[in-house]
C-alpha cells in the first residue's frame, strides 16, 4: 500500500470524489482521500493522501491556497459562477482599469464573507446547496476570510483575470461576485484553476492519465511525498530504547528524558521514528506537565 501524498493535476468535469475512486482503481488500494474540494468546472492542484496519509487531511487543508481565477463582469448567476442560471446583466459600460483595480485590491487582507446558498456549507445538518436546488434561501452568517495576496494578472474586459492566495474557508465566486457588487456592474466566477494548496504546486501536479501510465509501469511511488516532509521543521527524534520504542508505538505520552532531549532544547513538536528510523508519530510538548503527547499518530 502506498503511504504519503499524490499532487494531482484535477481536470475540469470532474469531482474531487471522482478522482478519489478513479485512483482506488489505478492504484488498487481502498485507504485514499482529498484535502480540499474543487468544483467540477475548477481544475488545479488537489492534494490525494494515501494510507497513512489520510490522518493528516487536517492539516494538509488548513495550509493557505493560491487560485488562479477569471472574473467576468456585468454578469450575475445565482451560482456565482457561469454553471448557474443568469440573473442580470449590465448594459451600462464597464468600469476603466483604475477602478477596477481599486475594487479589487481593497478586499487584500480579509473581509467578512456571505458563504453562497451553492455551497457544501451546511446548516441545520443540511448542505446549503440542497436546499438552494429546492428554491429555499435561508439566513446566513458571514465568515471571516482572510486574503493574504491579491493581485490582477490581466483585464481583457470584460474578463478581469486575479490571482489570490486565502485561508481555508474562502469561495472564490464569492469574492468574484463581491467584486462586481463593489464596482456596480455585476460579476461571476468564469474560471478557476488552483496553484498551490497545502504546499503543493501546479507546476509539479500530476493529472490522472499520467498516473495511470506510472502506475502501469510500477513507478508512482517515485512521486508520492513522504508523510514526514509535511513535518520538515521539527526536530527528528529516534526512540532511544525498546521500552520507549513499545510506549511510542502505543501512542503513550513520554517524558524528555526518555527521549533523550537535553534539558532546555525542549521543542513544541518533534518527529518521533522507532529506533531503525521509521516515522511513526508527531508528539506536541505540554510544557505544563513536562511531557510530550501524541499530536498525529501514523500507524
Amino acid at each position: 500500500m502506498l503511504n504519503g501524498i499524490l499532487n494531482v493535476y484535477k481536470e475540469r468535469g470532474f469531482t474531487s470524489n471522482d478522482v478519489v475512486a478513479k485512483l482506488r482503481g489505478i492504484l488498487h488500494q481502498k485507504k485514499i482521500g482529498h484535502a480540499g474540494t474543487l468544483d467540477p468546472e475548477a481544475t488545479g492542484v488537489l492534494p490525494i493522501l494515501l494510507g497513512s496519509a489520510t490522518r493528516l487531511s487536517s492539516l494538509v487543508m488548513d495550509h493557505e491556497k493560491t487560485y488562479r481565477a477569471v472574473l467576468l463582469l456585468g454578469v450575475v448567476t445565482d451560482t456565482q459562477d457561469m454553471t448557474g442560471t443568469v440573473l442580470s446583466r449590465s448594459d451600462q459600460e464597464l468600469p476603466g482599469e483604475a477602478q477596477i483595480e481599486d475594487a479589487v485590491l481593497s478586499f487584500e487582507g480579509g473581509y467578512d464573507q456571505l458563504p453562497p446558498m451553492y455551497s457544501a456549507k451546511q446548516v441545520n445538518g443540511k448542505r446549503l446547496y440542497e436546499l438552494a436546488r429546492e428554491g429555499k434561501e435561508i439566513a446566513r452568517s458571514k465568515v471571516p476570510v482572510v486574503i493574504t495576496n491579491l493581485r490582477i494578472t490581466s483585464i481583457d474586459l470584460p474578463e478581469v483575470t486575479i490571482l489570490v492566495t486565502c485561508s481555508k474557508g474562502t469561495y472564490i465566486r464569492t469574492l468574484c461576485h463581491d467584486i462586481g457588487q463593489k464596482l456596480g456592474c455585476g460579476g461571476s466566477m468564469q474560471a478557476l484553476e488552483r496553484v498551490s494548496a497545502g504546499g503543493f504546486s501546479i507546476e509539479h501536479a500530476i493529472p490522472l492519465g499520467r498516473i495511470e501510465a506510472l502506475a502501469s509501469e510500477n513507478r508512482v511511488q517515485e512521486f508520492v511525498t513522504p508523510c514526514e516532509n509535511l513535518f520538515s521543521d521539527c526536530a527528528r527524534v529516534a526512540a532511544p530504547s525498546a521500552l520507549v520504542q513499545k510506549k511510542l508505538l502505543n501512542g503513550n505520552a513520554l517524558t524528555p528524558e526518555e527521549l533523550a532531549i537535553p534539558s532546555g532544547q525542549d521543542s513544541e513538536r518533534i518527529r518521533l521514528c522507532t529506533m531503525d528510523g521509521t516515522f511513526v508519530a508527531v508528539y506536541r510538548f505540554d510544557s505544563q506537565r513536562n511531557l510530550y503527547r501524541p499530536y498525529r499518530m501514523l500507524l
